[in-house]
């Protein structure tokens, strides 16, 4: 197996290793010590059958099952990305998945099944890179906040209740997830690093601040978050797979491919409550 790094902040590209088979434990740990670094790896030629992803992504962790994405049904912990006109995508926004849940997730494997001509690139932001970026003032003001998670701000009922059968769902989903608080930093379990934990698909509010500070807060943040110097930038192949750190990272898919579709398939990994930890 081969690493090559892709830029200083994250990213890195992995050769020798068949995703379509069980991994080794000695090649599980190594992929995982590589996430901790990389924060994002891509696999190139990696065609795998739903329930191979599903295998691949157990291996790293219990996997969670979306209250209102589409799934497979023959395998419900792979959700389904379909979007062209008829079906615009939602997720053309920075975002880290799943931070409406008190426990969001770990990790997350990202399938390439269907490609328009040109577009659809995906690009991911190091949470740590930005945090590290920030002037000392800064950090210090954002280690003592919290900041309020929202499921409805990404999935409104305009879009997911359209039909009484979505509108039970949707209505059963925003009662099983009301708004979580999480801190404005938070700190990895496992590399012990900070990182900012906002993201603009879900974060509504930091709740220590009134209402005009915080959105000025928050539009600074999100802004910061999408240098250049803290993304790397993926243009997919059918049958590529990225496989991110969702706890110190956030990914904006690039909705520039309309009418043509895009299909991509998903598996999220559960994580733990996020905490932040003075270094």
């Amino acid at each position: 197996m081969e690493i090559q790094p892709l830029g200083p902040a994250i990213g890195a590209i992995v050769t020798g290793v068949n995703l379509a088979l069980l991994l080794p434990d000695a090649q599980r740990q190594a992929l995982h010590a590589a996430l901790l670094k990389h924060q994002v790896l891509f696999f190139e030629n990696q065609p795998i059958t739903p329930a191979q992803q599903r295998d691949l992504a157990a291996q790293f962790g219990p996997l969670h099952i979306h209250p209102v994405y589409r799934n497979i049904p023959e395998v419900p912990e792979i959700i389904v990305l379909d979007t062209d006109d008829s079906n615009p995508p939602d997720n053309d926004n920075w975002h880290t998945d799943i931070t409406f849940t008190e426990t969001p997730a770990q990790a997350a494997l990202l399938s390439a099944r269907l490609l328009p001509p040109t577009g659809g690139d995906t690009l991911w932001a190091s949470n740590t890179a930005a945090f590290e970026a920030l002037s000392a003032p800064w950090q210090r003001l954002l280690e003592g906040l919290h900041a309020e998670h929202d499921f409805q701000k990404s999935f409104p009922a305009w879009r997911f209740a359209r039909t009484p059968e979505e509108r039970v769902r949707w209505e059963a989903a925003c009662a099983k997830h009301p708004p979580v608080r999480h801190p404005v930093v938070r700190t990895h379990p496992e590399t012990g690093q900070s990182g900012l934990f906002i993201n603009e698909g879900f974060t509504t509010r930091i709740v220590e601040l009134g209402a005009t500070e915080s959105d000025a807060v928050l539009r600074q943040l999100f802004a910061h978050v999408a240098k250049p110097e803290f993304t790397v930038r993926w243009r997919w192949k059918v049958g590529d797979l990225a496989f991110w750190d969702n706890r110190c990272t956030q990914h904006y898919a690039c909705a520039n491919y309309l009418p043509h579709r895009r299909v991509m398939h998903r598996a999220t990994i559960l994580g733990e409550r996020p905490f932040y930890r003075a270094p």
